[in-house]
């Protein structure tokens, strides 16, 4: 509600900004005849820190935090990962499709397991007739777990083509239109629940830790506790997004980009702070499309509660606890954590026994997956390098900063792939040199590459931030050039 009301305050101003301008300044007319007005600076700023600020803190998603976690603990976590995402955005896209790759191996092992299957919609009350079934009915099995009762699907082949070309249309009108409906079967917004530390294990009415998804199906199977009852609309409901707000930054970040391209075909100037928020724009995309399905900003975890008086935790899962680390390793988890821990590195000191680490996804990658998502990384982070070498020729206050710029966009598109090398060395070399002193030698150089390789990038990328602002203190006269329709799409 607060982001509504911040986004009704922002367009407001911006409604009445145009408005001032536009009756102060008389419509001119560009090179190719386009009816344009004059903008402000203002106007440029709020524009590109509104979006630059849905593509740092409103798209990111972060985990659930642990209940002993203060307020200012979470916010200063928040305000970390903004901060990544403001140097590194291609590590929250990396996250945030390991997250995605991980839900879909999540909903096909908890559809499998059989446990969360029940579905009370007007659909099977058509297809089935009268269910007896409710929310509430179980069946005991062997081990006195109750477990949910799922109803079989009849197969219907006639007409079968039909069905499947009105499926995402019955999909739509079951979700907005129809009576909604009890359904506990297991979706995709479940995986992103369960992986962000949706359920807590409380062991005597106290939190006892936070559980991954197979060991919530391992105490289910011998009957530790019970199957967690808990709808999609239930975890929608925790969540601090919908569409409407969703909806809100996608408009914004899809009118900037818009108007991004419009400048571009009337060849008007445009500004080393509109580039750079370009880059963050184009990868926010895909962040969202990623995570549509996953809870936004959820603070307490489901409970999920010991019954079993006969063993303890211990004795079915692995207990974690809280790690001690040094200084050094707390520098060198900063610098390195976040990339080691996407690739599913899994010697780090990352557990945590009541939240789930910022990047970790919860569940160990398959080889083929981890390098699809390190691949991914690379290319996206080749991608946010490639746009702001579209500034190459800009108009810049000094020749410095020119090169300066030149520099540091060929430093954050070339890293990412040198890094990539030295990875691919180091693995490479165990079965190509048999002579244990070259060997030793090849993987040194590139463990020093790997190394090093994050200071020149953070380097460049901090530079590029101080020149996107600092550029704006002498902008051409074309700068403040805009075409008058995209003034007429609503934006804030």
């Amino acid at each position: 509600m607060r982001l509504l009301l911040l986004c009704l305050f922002l367009y407001l101003v911006g409604v009445i900004q145009a408005a001032n301008t536009t009756t102060a300044t008389t419509t001119s007319t560009t090179t190719n005849d386009t009816p344009s007005f004059t903008r402000t600076l203002w106007s440029i700023v709020s524009s590109s820190v509104l979006t630059l600020f849905a593509c740092i803190y409103t798209a990111v998603h972060p985990n659930i935090p642990s209940p002993e976690d203060s307020p200012l603990l979470i916010l200063w976590r928040r305000l970390g990962m903004m901060i990544m995402a403001l140097i590194a955005p291609e590590l929250i896209v990396a996250w945030a499709m390991r997250q995605w790759i991980s839900a879909h191996r999540v909903t096909r092992q908890f559809k499998e397991s059989g446990y969360f299957n029940i579905s009370l919609s007007q659909e099977q009350s058509e297809n089935h007739g009268p269910i007896a079934a409710t929310a509430d009915a179980y069946v005991e099995d062997h081990d006195s777990t109750r477990l949910p009762i799922a109803h079989p699907e009849v197969l219907t082949p006639r007409y079968g083509g039909t069905r499947v070309l009105a499926k995402p249309f019955k999909k739509l009108l079951k979700t907005y239109v129809l009576k909604q409906y009890e359904d506990y079967t297991w979706t995709q917004m479940h995986s992103f629940f369960v992986l962000m530390g949706g359920f807590m294990l409380y062991v005597d009415k106290k939190p006892y830790q936070t559980l991954r998804p197979d060991e919530v199906l391992e105490l289910i199977r011998v009957g530790c506790v019970d199957a967690p009852t808990l709808t999609a609309n239930q975890i929608h409901d925790r969540s601090k997004g919908n569409a409407i707000s969703k909806g809100l930054i996608i408009l914004q970040v899809a009118w900037f980009v818009m108007q991004f391209i419009t400048r571009v075909i009337y060849r008007l100037e445009i500004t080393q702070l509109e580039v750079g928020t370009l880059a963050f724009a184009v990868l926010n995309f895909l962040t969202y499309a990623v995570w549509w399905n996953k809870p936004l900003n959820v603070q307490c975890p489901h409970p999920v509660y010991w019954k079993s008086t006969e063993s303890r935790p211990e004795n079915h899962i692995h207990v974690r606890e809280n790690d001690q680390v040094t200084g050094c390793e707390m520098l060198f988890l900063a610098v390195f954590g976040p990339t080691l821990e996407l690739i599913g590195a899994s010697d780090l000191h990352s557990s945590r026994k009541l939240r789930v680490p910022t990047f970790v996804g919860s569940i160990e990658l398959e080889d083929i997956d981890a390098s699809v998502l390190m691949l991914a990384g690379v290319l996206m982070a080749t991608i946010f390098g490639g746009i702001h070498c579209m500034a190459w020729f800009f108009a810049f206050g000094t020749h410095q900063e020119q090169v300066l710029w030149r520099i540091s966009a060929v430093a954050i598109t070339c890293t990412p792939w040198l890094s990539l090398l030295a990875f691919g060395t180091i693995i490479f070399v165990d079965d190509a040199i048999r002579d244990p002193v070259m060997k030793e030698v090849a993987k040194s150089v590139c463990g020093i590459i790997l190394l090093l390789s994050p200071m020149p990038y953070i380097t460049a990328r901090v530079i590029l931030l101080v020149l996107m602002f600092n550029t704006l203190r002498n902008l051409p006269p074309d700068a403040y050039k805009a075409v008058l329709w995209t003034s007429l799409v609503p934006h804030l």
